[in-house]
């Protein structure tokens, strides 16, 4: 009895050891998993965000919405189709503040959302009162459900209209399931808004009251949800799911705050280790057993002869060898666990590290491209000044006042010259103040080839000006025109860089109202796909670019009632062309 007490209790103490253990190793795998699994879902949130709030103040958008025409509400349905196709959403389209659809990048479809009221939608008139909006539900006509993006868009006089992009998440839940292990996401309510698994969607975590199902039924957010519970139960150490046969208990992992009042749970099997715990205690039995049977045969066969002694030996020698390879399975497999683990925990720091230096690069990528551009161009200036100032007190103590003089004047000069750059780079930074005013052509063109200077040296490319003429202006705004001529000029050093022959054209034509400023290089010119969607956001060629720069440059010059058109040839280069409202004398 003392016997089978002790390895009563020896049987449960080990099993509930290895148990532990191995428990603990699988919430820190399912914390990585669960990790893994919000940051798919962030970069899908994050990637879509930025699509409302550029289109909330696109020059085209706003000109729509203003005027109503069908035909500039037509371009624009055109426009936001390319822009659905680009950033993969479920529809991109624009309400007016009536609530009735405008625009849409569905507007060829049968399903097309122009000419629908949407004026009833909650996140319309939040983003309509506040500025913006977010709003998870079952769309009116596909009845699929997604989160719905919506952001205001401002007039002159007011709010034009609100601009919503539909986010679904079949891509982030077919991601989920194919981990396999069931994902999802609840809100602040407790709903189900997104997961691997369809049948629990709009279900609840845990039960709602009766009013509270009642109240969420209004409006058809949710269709016909019945908002009843997941079918989950609590169990010692975790979860276990009623909707399975054997109702195996699951370790439920949360992460809070994957979005605005988002809470992403992973469930993962803990049957491992309720596996390693029984494997644990039978193995613990069967020693316990195989050794007190073999200590009672010993007890027994003492004094018989000397075989049965031997016999007993190897007996024994055979029960601790199987004891020992059984510790070694168990110790090999916990350290495998354990490896996987911390193997998991490393990808993860070199990631984030890898993610740091990107965005840390970038930012000293830019300030060096200034700083070392400003330098070059003060350097020649500050050593000239240095030497001619070492001469003039050489001619002074020499007594050649004469001379003395002319070396200060030409200190003079190069001080001017430093206060010109020091002096246009300042006027390049300050903020616009949005006024449009008579503006000399040759002072912006001046004021830009001085602030790509740097550049063109750095390409070793030749600047050409042609065609300038003194006093010829144009109603727009000097700072936000060199911003475009520095962009245009940047691209095309760019573009000529590595030539032997790189020429970058700038020149003026004249026309009876208007006055073209034409930007053109010698480089290999744009791809055909490239030149058709040029001014897309988003869109660019450049490893680090954000593909905004055209797009703003275009805007600049549309706000100054001109516009900013391409041309090119595959192998003979790009040409940009600003034309410009020609100012009255």
């Amino acid at each position: 009895m003392i016997a089978a007490a002790i390895g009563a209790l020896l049987v449960w103490s080990v099993g509930a050891l290895v148990e532990q253990r191995a428990m603990t190793a699988l919430r820190a795998r399912a914390s990585a998993s669960a990790a893994l699994h919000a940051a798919v879902l962030r970069s899908e949130l994050d990637k879509q965000r930025a699509l409302p709030l550029v289109l909330a103040d696109d020059a085209d958008l706003e000109a729509a919405l203003a005027s109503r025409s069908p035909a500039k509400l037509e371009a624009l349905s055109r426009k936001l189709e390319a822009l659905g196709v680009q950033a993969r959403a479920a529809a991109v389209y624009v309400i007016a503040t009536d609530g009735v659809t405008a625009a849409a990048s569905n507007w060829r479809l049968p399903t097309s959302f122009v000419g629908s009221d949407y004026g009833f939608r909650p996140y319309f008139t939040q983003a309509l009162r506040s500025g913006y909006a977010e709003q998870f539900a079952l769309g009116t006509v596909s009845r699929k459900p997604g989160l719905y993006l919506a952001r205001r868009v401002d007039g002159p006089k007011g709010p034009l209209g609100v601009v919503v992009v539909k986010l679904e998440f079949d891509g982030v839940e077919a991601a989920w399931r194919a981990i396999g292990e069931p994902a999802f996401v609840v809100d602040a309510q407790g709903l189900v808004l997104i997961t691997s698994q369809p049948e629990w969607r709009f279900l609840a975590r845990d039960p709602l009251p009766q009013a509270r199902r009642d109240a969420l039924r209004v409006g058809g957010q949710y269709g016909g949800a019945s908002f009843a519970p997941l079918p989950l139960r609590q169990k010692s150490g975790g979860v276990a799911r009623t909707d399975t046969p054997r109702a195996e208990r699951q370790i439920e992992t949360r992460l809070a705050d994957v979005a605005p009042g988002w809470t992403l749970h992973l469930l993962s099997t803990a049957v491992p280790a309720e596996q390693a715990a029984a494997a644990a205690r039978w193995i613990t039995a069967l020693v316990w057993t195989l050794l007190s049977a073999a200590l009672l045969w010993l007890w027994v066969r003492r004094r018989r002869i000397h075989l049965a002694a031997l016999r007993d030996r190897e007996t024994r020698l055979e029960l601790e060898r199987r004891v020992e390879e059984r510790t070694h399975e168990l110790t090999d497999a916990n350290r495998a666990l354990s490896y996987e683990v911390e193997e998991r925990q490393r990808t993860e720091t070199r990631l984030r590290s890898l993610q740091a230096d990107l965005v840390q690069a970038n930012k000293l990528a830019s300030l060096g491209q200034i700083a070392a551009g400003v330098a070059h161009e003060i350097n020649q200036p500050v050593a000239a000044i240095r030497a001619n100032a070492d001469n003039g007190l050489l001619l002074i103590g020499r007594g050649l006042a004469d001379a003395a003089g002319d070396t200060f004047t030409a200190i003079v000069a190069m001080t001017e010259r430093i206060g010109r750059i020091t002096d246009e780079l300042r006027a390049f930074s300050r903020k616009a103040d949005g006024r449009v005013e008579p503006t000399l052509v040759t002072e912006v063109i001046d004021g830009s080839v001085l602030l790509t200077a740097s550049r063109s040296r750095r390409q070793e490319a030749r600047l050409v000006r042609q065609g300038e003429t003194a006093g010829l202006s144009v109603l727009g705004e000097r700072v936000r025109l060199e911003q475009v001529l520095v962009n245009l000029l940047q691209n095309a050093f760019e573009a000529v860089g590595g030539r032997a022959d790189g020429v970058v054209t700038v020149t003026v034509r004249e026309h009876v109202d208007t006055i073209e400023i034409v930007v053109g290089d010698n480089g290999p010119g744009l791809a055909p796909e490239v030149e058709r969607a040029l001014f897309t956001p988003f869109l660019t060629t450049k490893p680090r670019g954000l593909g905004l720069g055209l797009v703003i440059a275009h805007d600049i010059a549309v706000d100054f009632g001109g516009q900013l058109t391409a041309s090119s040839t595959p192998g003979q280069g790009a040409t940009f062309i600003l034309t410009l409202r020609k100012a009255v004398p």
